[in-house]
């Protein structure tokens, strides 16, 4: 395990500069970045310091995290048919726990989607097949193959297909909500 690079990615997840941490454990920000860069180890005392400082206990910072999956196959992605008859595709596993959830949305000629209700974060979509109309409040949008969304979801929102052929759109919905 390669400790500079751990501590230089755990100072970043708390948003703090080689400085910041410098001044937390009393040491300087050149040994922060020998030490990040692995030409310079820290003694048993200066570890402990950066870790109080960095908000993490010794075990949990030699616990070995369990691989992410990164690849996801079709046999794994999760189909949900509404009653509506548009279906939902989940393209990642557990998205759930995620910040992000890609969904790819099938909508049949002359159905819609079911209404969402505002809600915090932010939705993106790209039209894969077809077209769909986004309604967006009381606003409507037109949005043909090729095409994209992009919005924050302060009001109802749905999509519909008045088209003759099925639309299919990749959803991308941040804080997972689907």
């Amino acid at each position: 395990m390669e400790i500079g690079d751990k501590i230089k990615q755990l100072r970043l997840q708390r948003g703090l500069t080689q400085e910041e941490l410098a001044s937390r454990t009393e040491l300087t920000k050149g040994f922060i970045s020998q030490l990040e860069r692995d030409l310079a180890s820290p003694s048993i005392a200066t570890l402990m310091d950066i870790l109080e400082a960095l908000g993490i206990d010794v075990a949990d910072f030699f616990k070995k995290a369990p691989d992410e999956p990164v690849v996801y196959s079709a046999e794994e992605m999760f189909v949900k048919e509404e009653t509506d008859g548009y279906t939902i595709q989940w393209l990642v596993t557990n998205a759930q726990k995620n910040a992000l959830e890609p969904i790819l949305v099938t909508i049949p000629a002359g159905t819609s989607s079911a209404e969402d209700d505002p809600h915090e974060g932010e939705e993106f979509g790209y039209v894969l097949g077809g077209s769909v109309i986004l309604t967006l409040g009381a606003k409507k949008y037109r949005i043909k193959k090729g095409g994209s969304f992009y919005f924050r979801p302060t009001r109802v929102h749905f999509l519909s297909n008045g088209g003759k052929i099925e639309a299919r759109v990749l959803w991308v919905s941040t804080p997972p909500s689907f």
